[in-house]
């Protein structure tokens, strides 16, 4: 049996943390949970670029009895996305070995610090709305949304040839996901069955008109009078979030670190002490980038 000491201590209590992190970032991620991550184990530096490969566009050759087949040479799309952005939220323990006597203390300083990197991932994943220029936007700034506007959403995706098994969703705010409730159509009982019911009890609006329907606290706002909400309606591989690892802190500076790593999610947990402080300090770290995959495979729907 391994000895206790206090190396073995600090490095259970820096795993415990990752161990919580994690589950508590993805919880509270709405766009993170949708779009098309990309993870992958590999140490990197902010500043770096990840290329995502995108399928060739191929066409079909109706070959006549006798003929020869008609060679393509497709070319192998690529979307480049920069890993420019490094976020990290840091908070300290004073006493530290609580944490492994009373995990519920763990939660009460996590929760915050992993949420507020959640929150910054969501706003840049919405904030790519400007780069769907493919497809016209629909809907009218300063106007509530309407059964019509989402028609139009899901008829631009479908022209724009999406597969019909690919999922589409719709993230909107709080304002715009309030008017869609009470659409008559879509929350009562006798036009829309258990949807329209949950829609009045549960506040939840579910699957219309093939969008998986999501609010956002960080759906971006722009102008005034009237002010233009941007929301987003996309298919999953329209958006890129690519996460990478970043590198263990030098050995012998009194800092250790952790990984989290779930469902191509990952981030990194660093344990210091603070003599200034007399506490333990830690800092949970997420290096990533983000961008616009296929231009279209979204449309803006304004209100």
């Amino acid at each position: 049996m391994a000895a206790i000491t206090s190396t073995n201590v600090a490095n259970a209590i820096v795993k415990l943390v990752a161990a919580d992190a994690l589950p508590v970032l993805v919880g509270n991620l709405v766009m993170g949970n949708l779009v098309n991550r990309n993870y992958e184990p590999v140490l990197a530096q902010a500043g770096d670029t990840v290329n995502v490969p995108i399928p060739p566009i191929m066409v079909a050759n109706n070959i006549a009895e006798g003929g020869t087949v008609q060679t393509q040479n497709p070319n192998l799309g690529n979307a480049q996305i920069v890993l420019n952005t490094h976020v990290e939220a840091t908070f300290q323990i004073p006493d530290v070995t609580k944490v492994l006597a009373v995990p519920d203390l763990l939660k009460i300083y996590m929760q915050p610090a992993v949420a507020a990197i959640a929150q910054r991932v969501e706003t840049d994943l919405l904030n790519l709305y400007a780069g769907f220029t493919a497809n016209i936007p629909v809907g009218t700034p300063g106007t509530p949304i309407t059964e019509a506007v989402i028609d139009a959403a899901e008829t631009a995706l479908f022209l724009a040839k999406i597969p019909a098994t690919d999922q589409k969703f719709i993230v909107v705010d709080a304002a715009t996901y309030s008017a869609w409730r009470q659409i008559p159509r879509f929350s009562e009982f006798q036009t829309a069955g258990d949807a329209g019911l949950r829609a009045i009890v549960d506040g939840t609006i579910g699957k219309v008109k093939d969008f998986f329907v999501f609010r956002s606290q960080f759906v971006p706002k722009t102008g005034s009078a009237p002010v233009t909400t941007h929301n987003l309606a996309f298919a999953k591989d329209g958006i890129g979030l690519v996460i990478r690892r970043l590198p263990q802190p030098l050995p012998g500076t009194g800092a250790i670190a952790e990984y989290a790593e779930l469902g191509n999610f990952g981030m990194r947990v660093v344990m210091s002490y603070q003599p200034n402080t007399l506490a333990q300090q830690f800092t949970v770290d997420v290096l990533y980038g983000c961008g616009v995959l296929r231009n279209m495979s979204g449309v803006q729907v304004n209100t």
